[in-house]
């Protein structure tokens, strides 16, 4: 089977999904009408089964061309030959206040003539459920047979007709014509014929959305495009509904071609989404940080009747059973099985969601809005737990599967809870067992010193009894757990550099010395890579910092768009796009500009 690179797709979405749009114009992934909700596009896992939704120019010796329009995620994919030029505009219509989970596309001739072909074939419920086709001449209804997926509607402004479950249209366009395709939910009020007019009216309104949402980022330094770009990406993965960002919008891209490191991303991670509602205050957007805090504090009511008090990882609605499933009837990207759907690390201890948690905490207390009381006592319930529980072993960040390990970034992050929790109760008067959390704090800097400092190898380890290196500890500064300057923190970086990156691409850890009960290889990690450049800011290496900077940023596609790895040769792997990675280009953007400007770095206290 013939794959598109994963680097070849374009995003689109409403803040309710997404659709990713190849470099061809195909439709090769969309779930709807959520992000954890069934695929009714999966070609991108499974180009037989999987169904799409294609529009071709019928010519020869074509060029493709991708871009969005300027600050927005409206796509445009360009068709150009020396005979003709044409371009696909594909966008989620969406205002400040609605959304009518859709999916448009408009078709445009620049110069000369040019046949087309259409094909939408959905395949609902993974490629699972077999379903029925209604066709009318400017619209086809699919009705799945399974009852938990809704009916969709196309409807097109060029008859349809169908074809073996699929909708199908030839039609032709000359310089200054085009053809509308709407593809949504079934609505009886959405069978009426497509107004062009409002189809442009809907198409200025989304512009003028995301243009106003970018416009009010806070950040004008060095590297705005990326930046912006990045925003964009981490927006358009946020649930309007919830207020939570999903980890990434896709499931089962491969971390090793041919592979089994295949996992479900489209659940929201405590720790990205604190790190997110870090990065939406330090852009200035308050509105998205208070989203998510409402999430947050459903999640944290929910946790008072737990055995633990909070999952690593939600539903988009919260609690819920996340069993991994495999789907043995899709081939997988570039034939790497299985392919999963749900989960099962969500049921793992990983104790540093509590330091993610708490700093999201602080620094929301800190720039947004006081904490309120009654929060703050389930804040203190959280800690009175992690005070008895912090000294035990866990599967960690990297979510290993070969049992619990003492991880050095699981105690770094219990310090974090900690500390930040300390900060808050002076900043805001706060009533406090400090003297508690006190202890717990400095108990656990001496346990990282002491157990997780090797002489013979001058740095901190991934795990206690073990010399092996983690990528994880470059957040020890970034955490101000540590100077970026100490002699064993500068050591350590060292050791980094010479073991687990290379050149700026830096690998989490090396498989064979963390035996982390899975088997084999990946690529480097880019949200690591990213950490990498900021500590070398912090450090004041500055020129290395930017050049490996400078170099990431040519690692991604031709939109912006980063996945979870690089390959050695250069190719994005794992799934795509990833909201770490781009959480952590804007700290090191963020953090890079400040040291080259010579600003002072952002207050702490």
């Amino acid at each position: 089977m013939i794959f598109q690179p994963i680097e070849n797709y374009g995003l689109i979405g409403d803040l309710c999904t997404v659709a990713l749009v190849g470099i061809d114009s195909s439709i090769d992934f969309m779930c709807f009408p959520e992000f954890d909700s069934p695929t009714v596009f999966a070609a991108l896992l499974d180009p037989e089964r999987g169904g799409s939704f294609a529009i071709r120019p019928q010519i020869s010796e074509v060029q493709n061309k991708q871009m969005y329009a300027a600050e927005s995620n409206v796509l445009i994919t360009r068709f150009l030959s020396v005979a003709a030029t044409a371009e696909v505009i594909d966008f989620m219509p969406l205002t400040a206040s609605t959304q009518k989970r859709e999916l448009v596309r408009i078709v445009r001739v620049i110069h000369g003539r040019i046949p087309f072909r259409l094909t939408c074939q959905p395949a609902f419920d993974y490629a699972r459920s077999a379903h029925e086709v209604d066709q009318r001449e400017d619209r086809v209804i699919f009705r799945p047979a399974n009852n938990q997926c809704c009916a969709m509607l196309l409807r097109a402004t060029v008859p349809l007709h169908s074809c073996s479950g699929c909708a199908v249209s030839t039609f032709t366009l000359h310089k200054g014509e085009s053809a509308v395709f709407i593809f949504g939910e079934l609505d009886q009020r959405e069978q009426q014929p497509i107004d062009p007019d409002e189809v442009d009216r809907a198409l200025e309104a989304t512009l003028g959305y995301w243009r106003e949402w970018s416009g009010r980022s806070a950040y004008k330094g060095r590297w705005r495009d990326a930046v912006t770009r990045s925003a964009l990406i981490l927006k358009m993965l946020t649930s309007r509904r919830y207020g939570a960002l999903v980890a990434a919008p896709t499931f089962g891209i491969p971390e090793h071609i041919g592979g089994s490191r295949n996992w479900d991303y489209r659940y929201v991670w405590l720790r990205d989404a604190a790190f997110t509602l870090c990065t939406f205050l330090r852009l200035g957007y308050r509105d998205e940080a208070d989203a998510f805090r409402g999430w947050l504090k459903h999640r944290i009511d929910e946790s008072r009747h737990g055995t633990r008090p909070m999952q690593i990882m939600y539903s988009l609605a919260g609690p819920g059973d996340l069993k991994e499933v495999e789907l043995g009837h899709l081939c997988g990207y570039g034939d790497s099985k299985p392919v999963r759907i749900g989960n099962g690390a969500f049921g793992q201890l990983q104790l540093d969601i509590y330091g993610e948690l708490m700093d999201a905490v602080y620094l929301y207390s800190k720039y947004a809005h006081a904490f309120p009381h009654d929060e703050w006592i389930d804040a203190k319930r959280i800690l009175a737990w992690l005070g008895e529980n912090w000294n035990q072993p866990d599967e960690g960040i990297w979510e290993v599967r070969g049992g619990h390990r003492h991880f050095l970034h699981s105690r770094l992050m219990c310090w974090v809870a900690f500390d930040r929790a300390i900060r808050l109760a002076h900043r805001r008067s706060l009533s406090a067992p400090l003297d508690e959390w006190c202890r717990h704090r400095d108990a656990i800097v001496e346990d990282i010193y002491a157990n997780f400092w090797s002489e013979r190898i001058s740095a901190f380890v991934q795990a206690k009894n073990s010399e092996a290196l983690d990528a994880s500890v470059l957040l020890m500064p970034l955490m101000r757990f540590i100077s970026p300057v100490d002699p064993k923190w500068l050591s350590t970086l060292k050791a980094i550099e010479d073991s687990l990156a290379e050149d700026a691409f830096v690998y989490r850890y090396r498989n064979l010395e963390t035996q982390d009960g899975l088997e084999g290889e990946e690529g480097s990690f880019t949200c690591c890579s990213f950490w990498l450049v900021e500590c070398l800011a912090r450090a004041n290496q500055l020129e290395k910092a930017r050049s490996y900077f400078d170099k990431l940023l040519s690692h991604s596609n031709h939109l912006g768009l980063f996945s979870e790895q690089i390959g050695r040769d250069g190719h994005p792997l794992g799934n795509f796009p990833q909201a770490l990675t781009h959480l952590a280009l804007i700290s090191a953007a963020l953090c890079l500009n400040r040291r080259l400007s010579g600003t002072p770095t952002e207050p702490w206290s």
